[in-house]
């Protein structure tokens, strides 16, 4: 019984409702924001659990490390490198001051960051609007995967609304459908960590970190 409820649409719905769009939206009418990764990894686990419980099969590869090769890396990295450079030529020109402002400003955490970024942040992320996404909620749609797609990206857009600025939620719209893109062609949780992990640490060094952190909340 409760394993038909948790399969059912309507249960499907309610949940996508709450993960989406109630969770984000008292996490910003509240300002709870400091608290986003209590939110996101609590997220995480109930994803976890109900993926292990109803569509892990035995023996199938979650990580897909296989998936990390050149000719899936070179798109890629060629994709951020010129993401990068457009974001810094942006960030000159509308938000100068602070242009690679973290290295004079907080340069002891950049090491750290770059490290923890992809696993703390990227990772958890990833597992939910993608892996997670892909498998829960393509019956809502008869199995669409350009729909599934842009439900991931609009979603994961929506969840950055809690930082209270213009820049962080097209960005993530634009990063979403990036990320969707790649896990519906590969699978792969490893690739897809790793590519959020690249634009994440691009943009903090870029100095665009402060729209997807506590700096403009503050304000």
């Amino acid at each position: 019984m409760i394993r038909t409820l948790l399969l059912s649409k309507p249960y499907l719905a309610v949940e996508l409702f709450i993960l989406g769009a109630l969770i984000p939206t008292l996490v910003l009418w509240f300002r709870l924001a400091p608290y986003m990764f209590v939110f996101l990894w609590s997220a995480a686990l109930y994803c976890a659990l109900i993926y292990r419980a109803y569509y892990h099969k035995k023996g199938e590869p979650l990580w897909r490390f296989d998936a990390l090769n050149w000719p899936q890396l070179r798109p890629i990295i060629a994709r951020w490198l010129a993401a990068s450079l457009l974001l810094m030529g942006l960030t000159a020109l509308a938000f100068p001051e602070k242009l690679f402002s973290l290295f004079y400003t907080k340069p002891e955490i950049i090491p750290v960051l770059l490290f923890a970024y992809p696993i703390v942040s990227a990772l958890p992320q990833e597992f939910i609007f993608c892996t997670y996404f892909f498998r829960r909620y393509a019956p809502l749609w008869q199995g669409n995967e350009r729909i599934t797609i842009w439900v991931s990206a609009v979603t994961f857009a929506y969840v950055h609304v809690l930082f209270i600025n213009w820049v962080a939620p097209p960005l993530s719209l634009i990063a979403g459908y990036i990320f969707a893109t790649t896990y519906a062609r590969t699978r792969s949780l490893s690739l897809v960590t790793f590519e959020h992990g690249l634009y994440g640490n691009s943009i903090f060094l870029i100095g665009l970190g402060w729209f997807f952190w506590g700096g403009s909340i503050q304000h």
